[in-house]
């Protein structure tokens, strides 16, 4: 049953974000994926079912990576926590009422990794998951020398209205702007780490590139030379970058998706922080200078393909995907 509804949103956003928790993935051939991120890029295999597997850090959370198959690249999912289901019956009343659409209403949820939840889709046809109650998992032990990954650091989403997608993603599900780097890039933060979700200008709405979380900068230059000892060099990096201050190494993987080793990302204090708009020039983009420009390559394996995600399941919701809500408050 569900619980009282909570207010609405014209007093605040339809739930508090706690964390960005994990990113679901279609492949053309998942097990080829699977192989890279388990042997190559650090991840364990928690679960698998068929063609489908679920992958850890050595965080808290029970996956952050999720891999299934499909005819091209997509991006499937991307889940946050919520701190209770109470807070997801709450998120899905006022989700309603603004007609925003629900691909899944609340309840148990039957991923591997257990839980309540939500799935509702943003104005570009994105799913997006707000979990809790998700199942405990042990600490992996500490890494010590080996370059593992802690956790998703954040996500890239290149967008065709970066106003309209910044506007939803902090007045409907709170997230807060860090940065903008011009007009053209968006950092958004759900708790201290700067940026967990960042929005690039682009020519269709598809998959940027997904950064993994190294402990330390030892970490983070381990992983780089553990991908070397396997043949793989950096296709952008190492470098760090202005906004967010952290270090950044970008790879492809076997389906050409873009993944990235970082640490040290900047820490916000609430009471302090000031956003800012970044210049958009190579010092900033890398301050240490050693990376020089990203290739031709790794800018097109950035940009993807085309990716309609969830429109075309919510077909009667079309005035949500293709109108212009208000922008205000978005800075």
């Amino acid at each position: 049953m569900l619980h009282a509804p909570m207010s609405p949103l014209a007093d605040g956003p339809v739930c508090r974000l706690r964390s960005l928790r994990s990113v679901a993935l279609t492949v053309p051939d998942p097990i080829a994926s699977r192989d890279f991120y388990h042997e190559v890029w650090g991840l364990s295999t928690v679960d698998e079912d068929g063609d489908r597997f679920w992958l850890r850090a050595t965080g808290t959370e029970h996956h952050v990576l999720d891999l299934r198959a499909g005819d091209v690249n997509a991006l499937g999912r991307i889940t946050f926590a919520v701190a209770t289901p109470r807070e997801v019956d709450d998120a899905a009343r006022v989700l309603e009422a603004l007609g925003i659409p629900l691909l899944r209403a609340p309840g148990p949820l039957d991923d591997a990794g257990g839980g309540y939840g939500l799935q509702l889709v943003d104005p570009e046809g994105r799913t997006i998951e707000l979990s809790a109650d998700t199942f405990a998992v042990p600490t992996d032990e500490p890494a010590g020398r080996r370059a593992v990954p802690r956790k998703i650091a954040h996500v890239v989403l290149n967008t065709t209205d970066i106003e309209r997608t910044a506007w939803f993603y902090t007045r409907v599900l709170g997230m807060r702007v860090s940065d903008w780097s011009e007009r053209q890039m968006a950092f958004l933060r759900c708790n201290s780490d700067h940026h967990v979700i960042a929005l690039n200008q682009a020519s269709w709405p598809s998959l940027n590139h997904i950064a993994y979380e190294m402990t330390s900068i030892d970490h983070f230059m381990r992983g780089i030379g553990s991908l070397r000892s396997h043949g793989i060099s950096p296709q952008w990096g190492p470098g760090r970058h202005g906004p967010g201050d952290n270090t950044f190494s970008y790879f492809t993987d076997p389906a050409g998706l873009v993944c990235e080793y970082t640490s040290e990302v900047a820490q916000i204090d609430e009471d302090a922080w000031l956003c800012r708009t970044w210049r958009r020039t190579p010092e900033l983009s890398d301050t240490w200078g050693t990376a020089g420009p990203p290739s031709s390559t790794i800018r097109s394996a950035m940009a993807g393909i085309p990716d309609l995600g969830a429109r075309a399941l919510v077909a009667a919701h079309e005035d949500y995907f293709y109108g212009a809500p208000e922008t205000a408050g978005v800075s």
